[in-house]
């Protein structure tokens, strides 16, 4: 008796199917005026993976973006991918210090990743439907950083004084499946008037981007002590997730 395969591997299936249907179309519809670039905004969130996932089992949650060029009308793009995700914050209400312990502070512990990967992509540069194959290769940017700021005002007013607690990058590399949806051409209107913004589409992505070792630390993480001083708990892993991407990107 065959085994059923699961939702998330028949989304890969159907994805490379269609990947694999309109690169390989007939001639003249890829001989069809395409899009030279893209450019792209939207929601990204991380799951950790392996033994990433063991220190740190909650998802990171920020905004990724990306921009790429196709070479020559071909189905293969190039370009350069980042986002910014936060995997733990901590606030807390503090005296402003040991001499004046009636005015108070907020601080804010953030645990934070930059992703920069240089782009190589195979999409059809035309159609409603564009599925893609992403292939990634850059680095992951680890670091936590202390934030005191008036308590008046919070996270939006100007930080008073900022601190790195920790730092660190781990080498990163992957790729992923994604499909475009176009929800808008544009593209009369502005060869006619010079006007408008090409095309819109919908864009959602799932990548695995393998991590080498590196050093961070985690919500809770750094113990401050009643004489002041401070203790780092710091944990060393491989730094493997899995990315989600939802978002908006422009075609001209």
């Amino acid at each position: 008796m065959m085994n059923r395969l699961s939702a998330p591997a028949c989304g890969v299936r159907v994805i490379l199917i269609l990947l694999v249907l309109a690169i390989f179309q007939p001639g003249p519809v890829l001989a069809q005026e395409g899009d030279k670039a893209s450019a792209g905004l939207g929601l990204l969130l991380g799951f950790p993976q392996g033994e990433f996932r063991d220190q740190v089992p909650n998802l990171g949650i920020g905004l990724g973006g990306n921009f790429a060029i196709r070479v020559a009308g071909s189905p293969l793009l190039l370009g350069a991918d980042l986002g910014f995700m936060i995997y733990g914050h901590e606030r807390r209400r503090e005296p402003f210090s040991l001499t004046i312990p009636d005015v108070h502070v907020l601080v804010t512990t953030s645990n934070n990743i930059f992703l920069g990967h240089l782009l190589m992509r195979l999409q059809p540069p035309t159609g409603t439907l564009r599925p893609y194959l992403d292939g990634l290769f850059g680095f992951k940017y680890f670091w936590t950083e202390t934030t005191i700021r008036s308590e008046d005002w919070g996270d939006d007013e100007d930080p008073i004084a900022s601190s790195t607690n920790l730092d660190d990058f781990a080498l990163s590399y992957g790729g992923g499946l994604g499909l475009a949806v176009q929800l808008y051409d544009g593209t009369q209107r502005r060869q006619e008037t010079g006007e408008g913004i090409g095309k819109v589409l919908l864009d959602l992505r799932l990548r695995y981007l393998m991590g080498s070792e590196a050093e961070y630390l985690k919500r809770d993480s750094i113990e401050r002590l009643p004489d002041g001083t401070v203790v780092y708990d710091i944990t060393r892993s491989q730094t493997d997730f899995l990315n989600f991407y939802l978002g908006v990107s422009i075609a001209f």
